[in-house]
């Protein structure tokens, strides 16, 4: 699987295919939301960059997991937020303009972050084989994430129009990859997949759980209101497992790494519904009998 052109090539091409129509859906003003809500930024992407690595390192310690295993949860906790985010911000009555503010902002830290944390965990886990991020796929990880979305961002100051227009079918199409990838993930390691789950599943699990609630709890601990405390959960919970799943298969070339990231993409979508569920009825429960606390 790792050496088929389709990973290899498609992939990269499928995953810019998706930079680009995120690039489609950003403006300039939506960075300028840092000056709106510093705060709620700042907040939200401490949790993101910093605490996420570290609760991932401590789980992987705790299951004690084979190092590729190990080095795939790092690479996740070090993914970016994904853009259904903002569906599942705006379902649950969040705040969305600043997830659009920190899901541009991720997206650009990603080319940093990805490289620093995914080397760190392969130093540190010892892992086998040639998956050292050098300055050559670095290089590609910024080409696969960084210039699609600014080519995207350029067009639709250029065509508002044809940004609207496009921003459905790359939302399908991108649905489409990230199941297409993470099923194939998974088949392609059939052999080991039982073993793999078992490993990992619970990791995945937990840190699903963890990072919804860190995402809400640190947010309203910090006195961010009910509306960014929901979008923060979101933005945090809610990693972009495509990114994830390419550096992976054809920028790592290990399907092993890759697993964590195509379970946790199946677990996400799952609990962030019911977590975002169960903050506003709690929430609205609040409202209704006073005597209950809303924090």
């Amino acid at each position: 699987m790792n050496d088929s052109a389709l990973i290899v090539t498609g992939l990269p091409i499928a995953l810019g295919i998706i930079m680009f129509g995120l690039g489609l859906s950003l403006t300039i003003d939506d960075f300028k939301g840092v000056a709106r809500t510093p705060k709620a930024v700042v907040v939200a992407l401490a949790i993101q960059v910093l605490v996420l690595p570290l609760v991932a390192f401590g789980l992987v310690e705790g299951f004690d997991l084979d190092p590729l295993l190990a080095v795939g949860v790092m690479l996740l906790a070090a993914s970016p937020g994904g853009t259904t985010a903002n569906l599942l911000s705006h379902l649950f009555r969040g705040d969305v303009a600043l997830n659009i503010t920190l899901t541009a902002i991720n997206s650009v830290l990603a080319a940093i972050t990805i490289p620093v944390v995914t080397n760190l965990a392969i130093g540190y886990f010892d892992a086998q084989g040639e998956l050292g991020l050098q300055f050559g796929k670095v290089v590609q990880v910024i080409a696969i994430v960084l210039i699609p979305v600014g080519i995207g961002m350029w067009i639709r100051r250029r065509s508002a129009g044809f940004a609207a227009r496009a921003d459905r079918p790359v939302r399908i199409f991108s649905i489409a990859v990230l199941v297409l990838v993470s099923a194939g993930a998974l088949l392609g390691e059939r052999e080991n997949l039982a073993d793999y789950i078992q490993k990992v599943g619970l990791v995945t699990a937990v840190f699903c759980l963890a990072s919804l609630t860190l995402g809400y709890g640190g947010a309203r601990l910090l006195r961010l209101d009910e509306r960014q405390a929901i979008a923060s959960s979101m933005e945090v919970g809610i990693h972009n497992t495509t990114v994830a799943l390419t550096i992976a298969l054809s920028v790592m070339g290990s399907t092993e790494v890759a697993i964590p990231s195509a379970v946790y993409s199946v677990f996400m979508y799952v609990f962030a519904t019911a977590f975002g569920y169960a903050i506003t009825r709690r929430h609205e429960q609040a409202g209704a009998n006073p005597s209950l606390p809303i924090s």
